[in-house]
């Protein structure tokens, strides 16, 4: 892959860790994305969902990729930007169940109680470089991440997931017919963002604890 754009900034053989996308719907897809332009091969991609056509809205995914299982379906989509993802990439089509993980994690299922449960197993793992959270709305969403060498980050990245899954739902936006409300600029700005958080950590920088974004208001705030 021609990297000739970006390879001052952003050297992808720089680390050899594994990226774990765990989810790979909206976000997850779209962080996949991001991160296979930079040049990233090493990912597993978990999820155990198949594509359905709703997801075409805010997810990377496209006509022919309808009925076929999410990590597949995102597979070929990473490949057709870098051939050398196929190499390197593993498929968990059944969703994270326990496993243990190493390098970066990136949450991106649509569920609080997994999420919590995954960084909860994980504290004390020595493995982790860094964890990334996603939480979108409608108009709105936030970004969480913790280098884990860091104690305290570790504690306030599990802190902000003190509420459960239900508490969740019930402020998410839906439509009349209590469809999930989202749309694709929202998703885009918020894993841009995520995606260029890891990057700078992956470059020697400090990482940024939160992220709000505002996608119709046009307001960001960075801590």
């Amino acid at each position: 892959m021609d990297l000739s754009k970006s390879y001052e900034f952003f050297q992808p053989e720089k680390n050899d860790s594994r990226i774990h996308i765990i989810g790979c719907g909206s976000v997850g897809s779209t962080v996949a994305e991001n991160l296979a332009r930079s040049g990233v091969t090493k990912f597993t991609l978990w999820d155990f969902d198949v594509v359905e056509p709703h997801n075409l809205e805010n997810q990377m995914f496209r006509q022919q990729d309808v009925g076929r299982a999410k990590v597949e379906a995102l597979l070929d989509i990473l490949c057709e930007i870098n051939p050398d993802i196929k190499d390197d990439v593993k498929l968990q089509p059944n969703g994270w169940k326990g496993q243990q993980l190493s390098g970066f994690v990136f949450l991106c299922v649509d569920n609080i109680d997994l999420r919590r449960e995954i960084v909860e197993k994980h504290m004390d793992n020595p493995y982790i470089k860094a964890m990334f959270d996603f939480r979108t709305r409608l108009e709105d969403a936030q970004h969480y991440a913790a280098d884990w060498s860091d104690y305290k980050m570790k504690k306030d990245f599990l802190n902000s997931m003190n509420f459960s899954h239900d508490e969740a739902k019930e402020e998410t936006p839906v439509s009349a017919c209590n469809v999930t409300l989202s749309v694709c600029p929202t998703v885009r700005i918020i894993c841009a963002y995520g995606v260029a958080n890891f990057m700078n950590f992956w470059n020697g920088k400090p990482i940024k604890k939160l992220i709000l974004a505002d996608a119709f208001g046009f307001m960001l705030d960075a801590f």
